[in-house]
């Protein structure tokens, strides 16, 4: 019997940046099932350029996602990049700091509803699953206030969101290797680069389904 993963977010789901297939969600797909040793059938609900709030509103609304994320025994979140490239993009010079803190104020609050939604619809339901978020790397290293952006994410989607739940962090396996696991917009990772967020998603094992 296949075990059903849902993969929801922005490019990074999609896998924007690399050969088709060589996305992280193709590529853990297949480590999951050679780890669980059962056939991962898979529905990728990535959509490039998605914001948090633009996730958070699909869950609400789509039926198709909601009903894929009920019965999903592995779920992925790839989500936040655009929210703080959309802040990089529109930062005051002035203020730029305060621009980003409102951003990113705005982006754990999205965070917070995604995940009592999927806690909502898997309420009242006995099968194990996880939820496996993917934490961000940095495409501005040049711009202090997005380092300090991305590391405050990171730490928020790091809590305590239930049981079966961890984040990615890849920050620091992106962090001075930018050349060599982006791809040439210097803002998607390659195919290498999706390949160390999928070894990331693979480490942190699959408990309680194995």
């Amino acid at each position: 019997m296949a075990i059903p993963y849902t993969a929801v977010g922005d490019s990074l789901t999609v896998g924007f940046g690399a050969m088709p297939g060589n996305g992280f969600v193709p590529v853990y797909r297949s480590m999951a099932e050679r780890k669980l040793g059962e056939f991962v059938s898979h529905e990728n609900f990535g959509i490039n350029g998605l914001t948090s709030s633009q996730l958070y509103a699909n869950m609400k609304r789509s039926a198709h996602l909601r009903n894929s994320l009920k019965e999903a025994k592995i779920i992925t979140i790839s989500i936040g990049g655009n929210d703080l490239i959309r802040a990089a993009k529109s930062a005051p010079p002035q203020n730029i700091t305060q621009h980003f803190n409102k951003a990113l104020s705005q982006c754990q609050s999205n965070f917070s509803g995604i995940m009592q939604t999927i806690n909502q619809l898997k309420s009242g339901r006995s099968s194990p699953y996880i939820v496996r978020a993917v934490g961000l790397y940095n495409p501005y290293p040049q711009v202090e206030a997005a380092t300090l952006w991305v590391q405050q994410f990171n730490s928020y989607i790091s809590g305590h969101w239930g049981a079966g739940y961890a984040a990615a962090n890849i920050f620091s396996s992106f962090y001075g290797r930018e050349k060599e696991l982006l791809s040439l917009d210097h803002l998607h990772p390659n195919g290498r680069g999706y390949k160390v967020i999928a070894d990331h998603l693979n480490r942190m094992g699959y408990y309680p389904l194995a």
